[in-house]
């Protein structure tokens, strides 16, 4: 559909890599830089999904440039290389269409984005005013009076003037349509403009030769075809402004998260409060936040106590309680308290930041099904042509009098009604609506196979801490063998502990620094991976770790088997501590299950998901937390490398495989996963591990993903299979081939309109997303 206006949403570069040039640079691409980025264009004069594939192309063809994906449904394109954009926006050029940079993406920029919409909009009623003016009376003219023939010299002068008024409104109300079909023909190409400026020109030029020269017809063949040419403009720009007013509603999600970030923000600069715009502040800022405000930027709080409500981010209910230390989300609304913070990420570096740009890039993505409508549109629209040209031919040679009228008809009817619009928008329409419904749940999808594979995963593969359980372990007990101390046992193990992030770790730090008790330096410090640590502190040798480790060093653990065998049936982790190659005690660490673990599982479940727990911890207690809830089959004490190898051998067995897990430790596992899952908060390290991030803690956020993946791809199919339908059914009708059976012969005006709301109706439907809701179970 031919844009007279840039009326898509911007995106900003959210990605960048430093990457050397291997291909030598030319005079024609001499501008290039040497780091590959993200950039955007918004694209004009794109009319049907045909051109999607000659867009990408063209960009594709650009030296530096390693991937363009264009979304037909919002006119964008994204491009990843090291090529200028400029050298862009000329290849775009030379392609037959215009195309415009979009640098950053602001609560201006869609404004802006809404400003041209409503414009467009406004265009598009007014075309379509003009054209029905004519159009409507034409039709009901012939529909009350009769044949819009010519006989007389009368009739020949009153359908002249209606000849010109109709060249008028093909003018004023479809010139965008004529300029496009032209851009395409000189770039050896077609289009939907192709096909509607053919289809409409030839009604109004043989009308004319009715008119003209009707000597050179025979008389049953002396009919004018005027309301055709006006209604079919009329109707397909009423289509195209009401899909531009639907198309609006799929941009809300986008709209929504950048209406959480806050415009202005107080900070405290020479010992006074000042109020600055948001964009102003710095890092290191010390920002004050009342109840009732938002969040300006991400940081750590330094000073006071609230709750905070982080529902627009994460989907999670329940306000947060926030403390001395504790992180804050650019974004979120402070509830209740007075607070302070040191302001750690600014502008595009905040999580929202990257939460927009994450979503916007999946909104651009295709899934591989989507892939198919671009194949098969690059070749429907010069298919459409032929047939279109048969059909003449058909009804030529082999049709009733008078032939050339029906020539006429069968090949205007076809060309209007194979408009592959509604082919175009099928998936992008649904990825736009899917990935945003999904954002509303604190659901990151990265990218479009990621949303298509999800729907088909038939295993969830889960690490155990801080995805089953919280994540946060608590020491329970310390029971000492040859130590006298328990003080003395903390401090060694916590000592040894400070150059670990592992929760563990942080579980017997805390209870240390419970106790107020002094860390020691640490020197040859050696993390065993799956076993543990190994250090001096002073002249000791001090290890920490499983019973792997003390096996490493020939320490015996077997007369202790009972004890851990207790501890770990309680579901606590029981770590091993060792002064001089000598057992000095057992630190008992237990991390408690999510509340809500348990039937979310079962929901998985309950869905036709197979659960399986992968964890390092030992065997004891890895069954203890897989029999609270409800999995049956788990792996213990496995390295990194062993879970990824679980994940191949799952994989072997024609399983789809989704792997959760905190995003960095998991990786390889992640990776080679069909689908990966990272629970985390938001953070840069989770959003850009996985392909998919939960913003929240719940695995809920699995079932939650997996549901509105299945709705995604249902909804994509439906559209889909209605466009193929439309088009395959209706070309042959279009072409008369129930006209020897039934007498039935499509008007040119029917099938215009039924074009126009082809489209609509996929708008419509991938819009009823908007309203699906997961159902917990």
């Amino acid at each position: 559909m031919a844009a007279s206006n840039f009326t898509s949403a911007s995106k900003s570069s959210c990605c960048s890599k430093t990457k050397q040039l291997v291909k030598s640079q030319t005079p024609q691409h001499a501008e290039l830089s040497t780091t590959e980025v993200t950039q955007q264009l918004i694209i004009e004069g794109a009319g049907c999904a045909s051109c999607v594939g000659k867009i990408e192309a063209a960009l594709s063809r650009v030296q530096g440039v390693s991937h363009a994906e264009m979304n037909f449904a919002d006119r964008s394109v994204v491009v990843t290389g090291t090529a200028d954009i400029n050298v862009l926006i000329k290849a775009v050029e030379a392609a037959g269409y215009n195309a415009k940079a979009i640098t950053e993406q602001s609560d201006e920029v869609l404004q802006e984005k809404e400003v041209a919409d409503r414009a467009y909009y406004k265009k598009l009623t007014r075309d379509t005013a003009i054209a029905l003016s004519l159009g409507i009376p034409l039709m009901l003219y012939g529909l009350i009076v009769g044949e819009m023939t010519v006989a007389t010299n009368a009739e020949r002068v009153s359908w002249l003037i209606v000849g010109l008024l109709t060249f008028g409104v093909m003018y004023f109300s479809g010139k965008h349509f004529y300029t496009g079909a032209w851009n395409s023909f000189k770039n050896h190409s077609a289009n939907m403009d192709t096909l509607i400026a053919l289809g409409t020109a030839t009604a109004w030029l043989y009308s004319m030769v009715v008119i003209l020269i009707p000597e050179s017809l025979p008389s049953m063949a002396r009919h004018v075809y005027f309301e055709a040419t006006a209604m079919i403009i009329g109707l397909i720009n009423l289509g195209l402004a009401l899909e531009i007013k639907a198309r609006g509603k799929t941009s809300e999600a986008i709209k929504r998260l950048i209406g959480l970030q806050a415009k202005t923000a107080t900070v405290l600069r020479d010992d006074k409060e000042i109020e600055i715009a948001v964009e102003q502040v710095l890092l290191n800022d010390i920002v004050k936040v009342r109840p009732g405000e938002k969040i300006p930027v991400d940081g750590v709080v330094v000073s006071g106590y609230t709750s905070i409500d982080e529902s627009m981010l994460t989907g999670e209910p329940i306000p947060v309680e926030k403390n001395k230390q504790d992180n804050v989300i650019a974004g979120t609304l402070n509830k209740t308290g007075l607070i302070q913070f040191k302001a750690t990420k600014v502008g595009k570096d905040t999580a929202l930041a990257h939460i927009i740009n994450m979503v916007k890039k999946a909104q651009n993505s295709k899934p591989p099904i989507g892939r198919l409508a671009d194949v098969i549109s690059a070749y429907f629209v010069p298919a459409v042509m032929i047939i279109s040209v048969l059909s003449a031919m058909a009804w030529l040679n082999f049709g009733p009098e008078p032939a050339i009228a029906f020539a006429v008809i069968s090949a205007t009817t076809v060309l209007i009604i194979a408009c592959p619009c509604a082919l175009g928008l099928a998936t992008p329409m649904s990825v736009m609506v899917g990935v945003g419904k999904a954002a509303e749940a604190g659901v990151l999808i990265r990218n479009g196979e990621a949303l298509q594979t999800a729907s088909k995963i038939t295993t969830m593969v889960l690490d155990k801490t801080g995805t089953i359980t919280q994540g946060e372990p608590k020491v329970t007990d310390i029971c000492l063998i040859n130590a006298v101390d328990e003080n003395q046992v903390l401090s060694w193990a916590a000592s040894i502990e400070s150059g670990s992030e592992h929760p563990l770790a942080q579980a017997i730090i805390e209870k240390a620094s419970d106790r107020k008790l002094e860390l020691q330096t640490i020197e040859q410090f050696q993390a065993v991976v799956g076993h543990g640590l190994e250090g001096l502190i002073g002249d000791q040798k001090v290890l920490l770790g499983n019973d792997k480790l003390m096996e490493r060093h020939s320490i015996k653990t077997s007369h202790l088997a009972h004890k851990t065998q207790t501890l770990a049936m309680e579901g606590k982790t029981p770590v091993f501590l060792a002064v001089d190659d000598q057992l000095s005690a057992i630190i008992a660490v237990s991390d408690p299950i999510k509340p809500d673990s348990i039937s979310a599982i079962k929901r998985l479940q309950n869905n036709g998901v197979k659960v399986v727990m992968l964890t390092g911890d030992n065997h004891k207690t890895a069954a203890a937390v897989a029999e609270k809830v409800g999995i049956t089959e788990f792996v213990a004490e496995v390295l990194p490398e062993d879970k990824a190898a679980k994940i191949k051998s799952l994989q072997a067995k024609q399983e789809i495989v989704g792997m959760t897990g905190d995003g960095i430790n998991d990786a390889p596992a992640l990776a080679l996963a069909d689908v990966g899952f990272a629970i985390g908060t938001g953070t840069d390290v989770a959003i850009e591990s996985a392909d998919i991030t939960l913003m929240r803690g719940s695995l809920h956020g699995l079932a939650d993903a997996i549901a509105v993946s299945k709705a995604t791809l249902r909804n994509i199919k439906q559209n889909l299979l209605g466009a193929f339908i439309y088009n395959i059914a209706g070309i042959p009708v279009a072409a008369g081939l129930l006209y020897p059976f039934f007498g039935i012969l499509l008007s040119p005006v029917i099938a215009g309109a039924a074009m126009a709301f082809s489209s609509l109706t996929v708008v419509s439907n991938a819009n009823r997303l908007r309203l699906f809701k997961p159902q917990a179970q």
